[in-house]
């Protein structure tokens, strides 16, 4: 089923009203059974209850679970104006991933954000509500303060992620009380700037990209966000990816 004229016509209304447009990216690998579940979260509180005009740009690396098929099934469900396909022959990236994502937006604003339905979009309306409060650059989620918090992880694990902001905050001093986090709010002109300067890969390149915006002046808030572990599939946060984020924030460290 299809949108109608008389819907995309109510859609370009949406889209007066705000005055701006937002691109989510979606980068993706082996998300077949979460990815239907995500569109359709993001479908809800952006029209409806936040007035919003949006895009959905789905970036999947060659995922070997059939993603992409799924992806495609969901453009022809709500339309080629909503999803944006953007298929890669393999994993090259993050930063890439989004690079690759703006190429084809067409939204003023970029929305970055886990495809794992570990962000939640019922928290979009409210970082676009701070983003207008003080026409800021960029707006981030945040577990660590108050309003935050996470859901499903262990002992361990949230230790590992505490400590790991704790370590980052006092080296690096950015600003921001989650470093790690992915679930964030760019103006378009200014992920791209940012994208450009960062170097780190993995999951040392959030960090990063905080960094490098407080050493170039750019404005940033913070939403309170509760994070909630994958419903399917599995985490790709191993002991290598650990010992890959403490090199990355110790050569920030000595570069910054």
């Amino acid at each position: 089923m299809t949108h109608s004229n008389s819907s995309h016509g109510h859609q370009q209304q949406q889209h007066k009203a705000n005055g701006h447009r937002y691109s989510v990216l979606l980068p993706t690998y082996n998300e077949r059974q979460n990815l239907p579940i995500i569109v359709w979260m993001l479908s809800r509180p952006l029209p409806k209850r936040a007035n919003l005009d949006y895009e959905i740009i789905i970036i999947d690396d060659n995922s070997p679970d059939g993603t992409l098929e799924v992806a495609k099934q969901l453009q022809r469900v709500y339309g080629k104006d909503r999803i944006v396909l953007r298929p890669r022959p393999g994993k090259l990236g993050l930063g890439t991933a989004y690079v690759y994502g703006i190429e084809s937006s067409t939204g003023d604003f970029v929305i970055i954000m886990d495809a794992d339905m570990s962000h939640h979009p019922r928290f979009i309306p409210e970082f676009v509500e701070k983003q207008q409060q003080g026409n800021l650059d960029i707006v981030t989620g945040t577990r660590y303060i108050s309003g935050g918090g996470v859901h499903g992880w262990d002992l361990r694990r949230k230790l590992t992620s505490r400590v790991a902001n704790y370590l980052a905050s006092v080296l690096l001093n950015p600003g921001v009380s989650d470093l790690t986090g992915s679930f964030r709010l760019y103006k378009k002109h200014v992920l791209a700037q940012l994208i450009k300067r960062t170097k780190s890969k993995g999951y040392v390149f959030q960090m990063e990209m905080m960094v490098r915006a407080r050493e170039l002046g750019y404005s940033i808030g913070e939403v309170p966000i509760t994070f909630v572990d994958r419903v399917f599939g599995e985490s790709k946060l191993g002991a290598s990816e650990i010992v890959g984020y403490l090199g990355g924030m110790w050569n920030l460290f000595i570069d910054a």
